[in-house]
């Protein structure tokens, strides 16, 4: 099995044809999902997309952006997600002064218990986890940033010459906050490509506010406890790699990625695009679609699997020019745009 993150994935592990594992095998370990969305919805109320979404990140072996104000419960989200499968979480909470050193760790003068001798010795920092929440990356300076970055891409840590791997299943899950901009660093657009999804997170309605509220207020209840350990999870994710891609959904996912780049007679994107998505959009699409296909319960992506993913996914790959800015024309809209210009793949 190879969980390598999508821009490292060999020819050989990318085919559409590729079916490593029997319908039968899917059909099991598929039925395992429907527990761990319960438990998810056990802490949070509503936000069934959002959660989903996460879902099929943490499936995939890819990291997601949760933006969205603050107390829209992003950082219980991201802890339930975690105690779903048992996995080792930490949070860790972005300022201007935050040091790359305070999430990889660092070297100090230690003394050795057994030879009494002293020598350096590594610290682990908050990043050795298999969910860290970056909460509020944008407020830390690019260069904290990209230390975690760095982890992400990599998937270990090198300090002082020496190289840490870090534990599977690793991911990260970032927050922003859309209403405040001073004292932040937005991160650059190719840094904001490492993340599989841009979620973001909405206002509840009426009654799912009204039953926060009653939750919240009342005695504490105590969440189901879950049965779910990280060789499940792992088991999981094999099987989003081993789902069949029909050749037709491959072909729309590379169409429509390609479609959002300029000069390629869309008149929507000549216009209002000044950048579009590269190969990793690509990627995502179908890993994305196979991992959704499986919460809905079948052992193949179809269109609509590819469709439902596809905002979260190009948007924070699309960068629009100052012509849109101006005629007030944002991504959701232009990939709106973009898919009724597409022909429908026939298969």
């Amino acid at each position: 099995m190879n969980d390598a993150s999508p821009d490292t994935i060999s020819s050989s592990q990318a085919s559409p044809n590729s079916n490593q594992g029997t319908e039968t095998d899917l059909d099991r370990i598929a039925s395992q999902i429907p527990t761990v969305r319960k438990l998810l919805h056990q802490s949070i109320v509503g936000q069934d997309l959002v959660l989903d979404q996460l879902l099929i990140c943490a499936l995939s072996g890819s990291h997601a952006l949760l933006v969205g104000a603050p107390g829209l419960a992003k950082t219980l989200m991201v802890k339930s997600l975690a105690n779903a499968f048992h996995w080792k979480f930490s949070r860790v909470q972005f300022t201007p002064d935050l040091m790359p050193s305070d999430i990889t760790g660092y070297e100090l003068l230690g003394r050795n218990n057994q030879t009494g001798e002293m020598s350096m010795q590594f610290r682990k920092g908050p990043v050795f986890a298999n969910l860290v929440l970056a909460d509020e990356i944008n407020r830390a300076a690019p260069k904290t940033q990209s230390a975690l970055l760095e982890a992400m891409a990599e998937r270990h840590v090198t300090i002082g010459g020496e190289t840490y791997p870090l534990e599977e299943p690793f991911l990260v899950v970032a927050t922003q906050n859309p209403i405040e901009q001073e004292g932040t660093y937005p991160l650059p657009e190719a840094q904001l490509d490492r993340f599989m999804m841009e979620i973001h997170v909405g206002y509840p309605t009426h009654a799912q506010e009204k039953e926060i509220v009653l939750k919240t207020t009342g005695n504490e209840t105590i969440a189901e406890e879950s049965r779910l350990s990280r060789e499940t999870f792992l088991e999981l994710r094999h099987a989003v790699r081993s789902v069949p891609v029909p050749e037709h959904i491959a072909d729309y996912a590379v169409s429509l990625c390609a479609g959002t780049r300029p000069g390629g007679g869309i008149k929507l994107i000549d216009d209002y695009v000044a950048f579009g998505a590269g190969p990793r959009g690509s990627q995502n699409l179908v890993l994305a679609a196979k991992a959704r296909a499986l919460i809905q319960g079948r052992t193949a992506p179809i269109l609509d699997d590819l469709l439902a993913v596809a905002t979260s996914i190009l948007r924070h790959r699309i960068i629009v020019n100052h012509r849109a800015i101006g005629d007030g024309i944002d991504t959701p809209q232009i990939i709106a745009g973009l898919i009724k210009a597409m022909p429908v793949p026939v298969g």
